[in-house]
């Protein structure tokens, strides 16, 4: 997306990842609305952007809460005109627990930020860029621990919950209608208030900088740090090595493959 003129909104976008995003937007042009329900961080951020000489705006809001999330699509349709573009970047960390150990209620309290928050964006703002028929953008933060297992152990709610937005995001991406681009930003160790130790992770401006231009090119994965290949190869070189040990290509197997036979059914369809 060419984000100059556009009015984008940036959820978790007072401080950390969404707050950086912001700035490099803004620097392209774009209108900002951020969304947080600290609202003292808010006034910093956009007092920060302001200075800048960046337009924006804050609004007090739960991601959590849908209800919440479509007052903030409201807020920039009023504020703007529309919105051309939402980030659904709010997060949490959770706890560092053991799965078999996590307190189920902490769980799905994590859960409720970053995937159902993730979902309510996607949901509110959707639809609406559904109905204008417009050029629009849905973005959403995952993580490297949606590739792999970056945290390997003590963090599985907040593992399970960046899984979870990219597949939520890879569906979206064969859904939505062909004028709304969709983008998986896949963050590695960024300095931000969720991090415990400054170094050495990649400062969150620099962290921008290398995530905008791959928006404005119109990508899928928005990734960021390079040794990720690294991990990749591990998980995939242990599941490809245990299909080629107990499940090798056979003839005719491509007749349980789900993806073509949905594809043959829906053109099966069409010719009807």
């Amino acid at each position: 997306m060419d984000f100059a003129g556009k009015c984008v909104v940036v959820t978790g976008g007072a401080t950390g990842i969404g707050l950086a995003l912001a700035k490099r937007i803004g620097a392209a042009g774009a209108r900002l609305v951020l969304c947080e329900p600290r609202a003292e961080k808010l006034a910093e951020a956009v007092a920060e952007l302001t200075k800048l000489g960046i337009d924006a705006r804050a609004f007090v809001g739960d991601v959590t809460d849908a209800a919440s999330v479509e007052a903030l699509a409201d807020f920039a349709w009023e504020a703007y005109g529309r919105a051309d573009a939402i980030i659904a970047n709010a997060g949490v960390g959770g706890p560092r627990v053991s799965v078999i150990d996590s307190d189920p209620q902490a769980a799905r309290a994590l859960f409720e930020v970053n995937f159902w928050g993730v979902w309510n964006c996607i949901r509110s703002f959707g639809r609406r860029f559904q109905a204008d028929g417009l050029p629009a953008a849905i973005y959403a933060t995952a993580s490297e621990n949606a590739l792999f297992n970056a945290v390997r152990a003590k963090g599985g709610a907040y593992v399970a919950s960046k899984h979870a937005v990219l597949g939520l995001m890879d569906m979206l991406r064969n859904e939505a209608a062909a004028h709304i681009e969709v983008g998986v930003i896949i963050p590695g160790w960024v300095k931000s208030d969720m991090t415990r130790h400054a170094e050495p992770a990649m400062d969150a401006d620099a962290f921008a900088d290398r995530i905008v231009p791959q928006m404005e090119a119109g990508q899928f994965y928005l990734v960021s740090h390079p040794y990720n290949v690294v991990r990749m190869e591990e998980r995939w070189a242990e599941a490809y090595a245990a299909f080629a040990y107990y499940a090798p290509r056979e003839e005719g197997d491509a007749a349980m493959d789900v993806q073509m036979m949905i594809e043959s059914g829906a053109a099966v369809k069409r010719r009807d």
